[in-house]
């Protein structure tokens, strides 16, 4: 329980520790950076970064002189696009193995299955659609290298979900972070960003329950029918 509300005060004060690691550590700062979107894009076992919130609260730091806008775009989108493509051969060297156990330690099966029926459902596209729904966004490369999804087809879509997603965010907070109403309030717009992350993912969970309960409804009365 205490790690879950020390992740919800860093959320919610993202911008705040940022601000203190540029204080310390300045450039190196982009580095870190680097790291938290590669790891959260990157590595399967790590779905839970606020790579959204972050990359918000980083373009509003930008938007103050605090880092150049075009360095951080620059290095978080070669994160992102590195991280998706690591991800994807993780997957497809190891991904087969790691479905045929029945428990594996430090991955949430149940979100690997979510992501499995995401990219049976949208195909290619969830590389880029994928971008936008917290943890799908982490095993959705994965299940792509599982599924052995061509590399030459994977590369594009990876870019392109990338460079939108990454644009997005440190877009956003870049013009509209430090508006008088979004500085006051800028806990609780960060909240209302994960919200609204969460949303795509929500209505899919949700859609793809019902269509269950009606296949287990028909086949009840199909049962019953004999």
């Amino acid at each position: 329980m205490g790690i879950v509300i020390n992740l919800i005060n860093a959320l919610m004060h993202i911008d705040k520790y940022l601000a203190l690691i540029i204080q310390q550590y300045g450039i190196l700062t982009y580095v870190i950076l680097f790291l938290i979107i590669f790891i959260e894009t990157g590595l399967v076992v790590m779905p839970i970064l606020p790579g959204d919130s972050m990359l918000f609260a980083a373009g509003a730091l930008a938007g103050i002189g605090s880092m150049n806008i075009f360095t951080l775009l620059i290095v978080v989108y070669i994160a992102a696009i590195l991280g998706d493509t690591a991800n994807y051969h993780i997957g497809k060297k190891i991904g087969k193995k790691i479905l045929a156990k029945e428990e594996v330690r430090f991955i949430n099966k149940e979100y690997l299955k979510k992501a499995q029926e995401f990219y049976e459902k949208h195909g290619s596209m969830t590389i880029v659609i994928a971008r936008f729904i917290p943890i799908i966004r982490t095993f959705a490369p994965f299940v792509a290298g599982i599924s052995e999804m061509n590399y030459s087809k994977f590369i594009p879509y990876n870019m392109i979900g990338g460079g939108v997603w990454v644009s997005l965010f440190l877009g956003m907070g870049y013009f509209f972070g430090n508006l008088s109403f979004v500085k006051n309030h800028f806990s609780y717009v960060l909240i209302a960003i994960i919200i609204i992350s969460l949303l795509p993912g929500a209505v899919v969970f949700i859609k793809e329950k019902r269509k269950r309960k009606r296949n287990n409804e028909d086949d009840i009365l199909s049962t019953e029918s004999r």
